[in-house]
């Protein structure tokens, strides 16, 4: 089987969970919401790449069809659980990263803690298809 490294992935998932417990500590500083934020788009972007490599090396997929579909590629493969929530936690790492509205930071701030569930179990399905 192929051999792949889940280390930045788990990293990701605890400081991600860390982030969440700074802010209830401290709930009025934007700065710590901000960095929430922040460590959710590190830990989307992990796990699309590891995703897709899985995909790629593990499943034979090629690049091509990946790139259109990855979600819909991985939830096929029982990678991930539900496609249509991996596009919306994609969807809205993608629409913080460009712009500073107050508003959607604090929706997508919303999302997080429905993100970790998921990524946790990824994590798990990602050891047991390389296994």
């Amino acid at each position: 089987m192929v051999e792949l490294n889940f280390d930045a992935l788990k990293l990701s998932i605890t400081a991600l969970e860390q982030g969440l417990e700074e802010h209830a500590q401290y709930p009025q500083l934007l700065t710590v919401r901000d960095g929430v934020i922040q460590r959710f788009e590190v830990a989307i972007d992990i796990s699309q790449k590891l995703i897709r490599r899985v995909l790629q090396e593990v499943y034979q997929m090629e690049p091509a069809r990946i790139a259109k579909n990855a979600m819909r590629e991985a939830a096929g493969m029982a990678l991930i659980a539900d496609a249509e929530r991996w596009i919306g936690h994609i969807d809205a790492r993608n629409e913080i990263s460009r712009t500073c509205d107050t508003s959607k930071a604090e929706a997508v701030f919303e999302r997080i803690p429905g993100f970790l569930p998921d990524a946790r179990d990824l994590l798990k399905r990602l050891i047991n298809a390389t296994a």
